[in-house]
């Protein structure tokens, strides 16, 4: 299947009073590049993560962000910071001592203060627990992303294939028509230059047939196409084999598409007619429009 390089995914879940939404964009690269933005409590479970996008991407650079946020009307706390409210009474009776600065602390007050309670998820008691909690979770949401990026990239793919096989296909009638037509040329080219001399025929000079022969000969050597369209020809069949091909094919198909043109270019070179010099310039129109839709084939 042949999949497109550019894509988004999406996935939101909730997990320990949290709604953690992930989002996947991916971009034409020339490799594949993974970058990621998330908490960065989470960066040790990136090297992870990263495996698993290129498990499954083969080439684009992928653009992954990750946020949490608290859920409305969640308690989001496990226990009280006993060192913290420790500290914050021992702060209240130093201030009353050694300044005379009188008051007391009530609990609205201590729960107001930073750092008194404790999220569930920064517990130590269960650390290594809540470690392993969390990156399985981030795998099941990065997975899912993942899914709907793939579905999007091949959904795109499938179009692109369309256009790039519907482009070949004229291609190669483009080239049934040089095929047919390279032949006629050197006669059309004698014809031609017989009647000029004609024309030119003024009994100053007679006609020498034999150089005339030459002449033809050495126009029909340097005129001569058919290697271009025979190699040609074989670059059409590989790029359809490459666009059934379950690899990824981007690279191997802009390397064809390179030669197709240099093969072209020299048919141009060549060609010393108008058909053919015709034919040559759609050729390149159309392989320029290839070229344009293999830039985003992965």
């Amino acid at each position: 299947m042949l999949y497109s390089m550019t894509g988004y995914g999406q996935s939101a879940l909730n997990f320990r009073g949290y709604k953690v939404e992930f989002e996947i964009k991916s971009v034409n690269h020339r490799y594949c590049e993974v970058v990621f933005r998330m908490p960065r409590e989470w960066t040790c479970f990136e090297d992870v993560m990263k495996r698993t996008v290129q498990r499954i991407v083969k080439r684009g650079r992928i653009d992954i962000s990750i946020n949490k946020e608290a859920e409305e009307g969640d308690v989001l706390f496990g226990a009280l910071n006993h060192s913290a409210v420790k500290a914050y009474m021992q702060a209240a009776s130093d201030l009353n001592d050694q300044y005379g600065l009188e008051g007391s602390l009530t609990v609205r007050d201590m729960l107001s203060l930073p750092n008194i309670l404790i999220p569930p998820d920064q517990l130590p008691a269960n650390a290594e627990d809540d470690m392993e909690g969390w990156g399985a979770f981030l795998q099941e949401g990065l997975e899912q992303a993942l899914e709907r990026l793939v579905f999007m990239r091949s959904t795109e793919g499938s179009h692109l294939l369309q256009d790039v096989e519907q482009r070949l296909q004229y291609l190669q009638s483009l080239h049934s028509e040089m095929v047919s037509f390279a032949p006629t040329v050197v006669e059309d080219y004698r014809l031609k230059l017989k009647q000029r001399l004609s024309e030119l025929q003024d009994h100053s000079f007679v006609l020498d047939e034999h150089k005339f022969g030459m002449e033809i000969a050495v126009f029909a050597d340097r005129s001569n196409i058919d290697e271009e369209l025979i190699r040609l020809q074989s670059h059409f069949k590989q790029c359809m084999s490459l666009l059934r091909s379950d690899e990824p094919i981007g690279r191997k198909l802009d390397f064809l598409i390179q030669e197709m043109n240099r093969e072209v270019n020299t048919i141009g070179s060549k060609a010393n007619h108008l058909t053919l010099i015709t034919r040559v310039v759609e050729m390149k129109a159309e392989l320029e429009k290839i070229r344009e839709q293999a830039a985003n084939i992965e």
